[in-house]
């Protein structure tokens, strides 16, 4: 479904990130891993590619910073001479009340999760119209949508997401480029894994679904969006959450 096509996913290392990169390789594509400080755990994500046929690299670099993203698309573009998906899943979380929050833990998330999407689609989007196609998908979050207290950074920032998704969609479409996001709810990764067993039971109430999800499920979806089957489909947001944005 995806055979020839290059795929870049930031945050790939872990949850999220990690199974979306392994369903765009299963799917065909030949995958750059983007990680800022999990090395290994990248490695092991692009060895797993390589053992089951595909093709895959990793690439460290801090979405946001902007010349090293600059430097990334540069080589990706270098090496492969294309990028047709770009998926921005990079995100950090730094959970605080208002009142609590310091201005450091505001600009870290806003930094990564907002201006980190921003530099990889202001850096991509030279090729992508150069060959008139593209897809790209942004992970916002569930909370972007709704909020959620103690995520005032986090909330922001995936709410500048959407906003940002929605623009570029309408920006790039002339283009042949689609841009669409994926709002998960609560997926079991190592940031949920952290929660304790009371506070998950606490969020399940709020799923009609009753679980939370499976980073796979996500992957899915992303997977979706990136191929020709989504060939109609830009500026959309896509909630994968069991029913917490009804």
């Amino acid at each position: 479904m995806l055979k020839d096509k290059i795929a870049l996913v930031t945050g790939a290392g872990r949850g999220i990130g990690r199974a979306i990169a392994l369903t765009l390789a299963g799917q065909g594509a030949t995958v750059v891993i983007n990680y800022s400080g999990s090395m290994q755990a990248a490695k092991e994500v692009a060895e797993k590619i390589m053992e089951n046929g595909g093709t895959a690299m990793t690439y460290q670099c801090n979405v946001a910073d902007f010349q090293q993203v600059e430097n990334m698309m540069r080589t990706v573009v270098e090496k492969f001479g294309r990028l047709d998906i770009l998926v921005n899943n990079a995100g950090i979380t730094r959970d605080g009340l208002i009142m609590k929050m310091s201005e450091e833990d505001f600009d870290r998330v806003m930094d990564i999760n907002l201006k980190g999407t921003f530099h990889t689609i202001r850096h991509s989007a030279r090729q992508m119209i150069k060959q008139r196609a593209g897809s790209i998908i942004n992970i916002s979050s569930v909370s972007g949508v709704l909020g959620n207290a103690g995520q005032a950074n986090y909330a922001a920032s995936k709410a500048g997401v959407i906003g940002l998704t929605k623009t570029m969609a309408r920006e790039l479409a002339s283009r042949g480029i689609r841009v669409n996001a994926v709002a998960p709810g609560f997926i079991q990764t190592d940031m949920t894994d952290s929660l304790s067993d009371k506070l998950k039971e606490q969020v399940k109430t709020q799923i009609p679904l009753g679980r939370m999800g499976d980073p796979d499920e996500i992957a899915s979806v992303v997977g979706f969006l990136a191929s020709d089957q989504a060939s109609y489909i830009t500026g959309q947001i896509i909630h994968v959450d069991g029913g917490m944005a009804i």
